[in-house]
């Protein structure tokens, strides 16, 4: 028996009831045309995920139940939508699907399990909900789960198993992870294999404040082979004629008994999945560009100082709202060499974005003048002056200031609080140094594949790093070198090592207490930075906290 199921990757925004659902219905509608039966939509469509917060909210609990009801009136009376939302039980807040057909909502199923990590934490109130639910539709047995419920190996899942459906869907909201090394996939063929059924996976896309979603949609036959698998971080729908043996348990409920009969088979396609630097890219452009979007802006800032952070934060932009969103400036101080000044003009010809100059010699004086600064102190004063310029031209102009600080930075507290640090988002605040420039130079071996100009100058990549606060300044001043430290830094924040497990690694004694010194004295500075997209399993402000005020020491 074959059921044609619509995987509808979508991008809905948090808390946008009315156009997550014309979203969905737009969908649905194109579905229906396309025959299919069963149009799957991700975990929490109609609300946006993850609404945190939200969920505790009783009129928003209120509304996007008043939404579903409103949207289930207006889906296509023949197709059945599967559709996520916020539901509540006596004021806790329930994560739950909606199977949607003839006009109103014929069955729910609320989300099992949340595990209390991550992005996964914002039901604090949760409500246990169904144990299982399947449904019989064209005479195949189709159960139901939601995310997380496929992870664990109990409950819903085991629970699920013993009903032995024909058919499984799953919708999902899974942000994107780098190095997860295709777990989804391999969840989603074990689980097949266990149900002995076919198993659909769908994924939504976009970026909601610090998450991205990479679609990755996909479908597996019984024995867990793909059958299906659409791109990476595009929106979109695709079709799939699913082979499955009918009347394999007894279901909760039945929508219909007849076989359908397709006028032709679909060929499913398999789309490839993305190298390492060019999802990382894709993960933070888009996370830039629904950020920007979203929150209502249409321009961002950036301050361009010819370095190789600033030159990525720019192309990344420019990729993500085309050159004419983006603005940037040069703020050359007393320090500021003159190739600086000329790779920032470069990246500006390159890529087409606009560029001023605005010199802070003068205001910089005027602060020596009366505070007699020294030291240290004396250039955070340049770095402060510059972070007031850009967020006085963002004031008066409506643009949006990107920061451009990375992870390696992050870590050490390497920036200057309300100077560098100073914007509304972080692009690149979750890549460590060494992949700033192994995107860099993946961004211009794509620009010259493609006979188009390199965006980012070949001097900002290749000349020593320097914030130019001083003469002659560099960063390895300050910061042992990049590979190194980088190295040490994914061990101890992202694989959290402690300090005789990185001597053992191999790391110097000397230096890791250095570097684990400046980490843990810096999370102050972290907590008041800018969001940024999560790439890595471990990122500043979603999963790493530490306490500000603490007297643990590692060593």
């Amino acid at each position: 028996m074959k059921l044609r199921v619509a995987l509808a990757q979508i991008n809905p925004t948090v808390g946008d009831l009315a156009g997550n659902a014309a979203l969905i219905l737009a969908h649905a509608e194109s579905a229906a045309i396309s025959g299919a039966h069963v149009a799957l939509f991700p975990e929490m469509a109609l609300t946006g995920y993850p609404v945190e917060d939200l969920a505790l909210r009783p009129s928003f609990q209120v509304a996007s139940e008043k939404s579903i009801e409103v949207l289930a009136a207006s889906l296509p009376a023949k197709l059945v939508s599967i559709v996520g939302f916020l539901g509540h039980v006596d004021g806790g807040p329930q994560n739950k699907v909606a199977v949607i057909t003839g006009g109103k909502i014929v069955a729910t199923y609320t989300k099992c399990h949340l595990p209390n990590y991550g992005v996964f934490d914002e039901y604090r109130n949760f409500v246990p909900g169904d144990q299982s639910l399947v449904i019989r539709i064209h005479g195949i047995d189709v159960g139901i789960l939601i995310c997380e419920d496929l992870w664990i190996d109990q409950g819903a899942t085991s629970q699920l198993a013993t009903r032995k459906p024909g058919l499984v869907l799953v919708p999902n909201g899974s942000p994107f992870e780098r190095d997860k090394d295709d777990i989804r996939a391999t969840l989603v063929k074990k689980r097949a294999i266990e149900f002995g059924a076919p198993l659909v996976y769908v994924n939504m896309t976009g970026g909601q404040d610090d998450l991205v979603f990479d679609g990755d949609s996909l479908a597996v036959d019984a024995a867990g082979n793909i059958i299906g698998r659409a791109p990476q971080f595009e929106d979109g729908m695709m079709l799939l004629d699913i082979e499955a043996v009918g009347a394999t348990s007894t279901p909760d409920l039945v929508i219909s008994e007849t076989e359908t009969k397709l006028d032709r088979v679909l060929t499913p396609g398999i789309a490839q999945r993305l190298g390492d630097e060019e999802e990382i890219w894709n993960a933070i452009v888009v996370g830039l560009r629904d950020y920007v979007l979203k929150n209502g802006f249409s321009k961002v800032l950036i301050g361009l100082s010819g370095g190789i952070d600033s030159a990525l934060v720019a192309a990344l932009a420019v990729d993500a709202l085309g050159p004419e969103a983006v603005h940037g400036v040069a703020m050359p101080s007393k320090y500021s060499s003159q190739h600086s000044i000329d790779d920032a003009e470069e990246l500006a010809r390159n890529t087409g974005l606009g560029l001023r100059t605005v010199r802070i010699e003068s205001m910089v004086d005027a602060y020596m003048k009366e505070l007699h600064l020294t030291g240290l102190a004396e250039e955070n004063v340049q770095a402060r002056v510059r972070g007031t310029t850009l967020m006085a031209i963002s004031n008066q102009e409506n643009m949006l200031v990107l920061a451009t600080g990375n992870k390696s930075e992050l870590a050490c507290g390497y920036s200057t609080l309300y100077g560098d640090a100073v914007g509304g988002y972080a692009p690149i605040k979750d890549i460590y140094k060494v992949d700033v420039w192994a995107l860099s130079r993946w961004r211009n071996k794509v620009a010259i594949k493609a006979s188009e100009k390199p965006p980012i100058p070949v001097n900002s990549i290749e000349k020593e790093p320097s914030a130019e606060l001083r003469p002659d300044q560099k960063d390895s001043d300050s910061l042992p070198q990049y590979e190194i430290l980088d190295e040490l830094l994914r061990n101890y924040v992202d694989e959290n090592h402690g300090h005789n497990e990185l001597i053992a690694m191999g790391f110097d004694a000397t230096l890791v207490k250095r570097v684990i010194g400046m980490v843990d004295k810096a999370e102050y500075k972290r907590r008041q930075y800018p969001p940024g997209p999560k790439v890595s399993k471990r990122a500043f402000g979603k999963d790493r906290r530490l306490p500000m005020t603490s007297h643990w020491k590692e060593i």
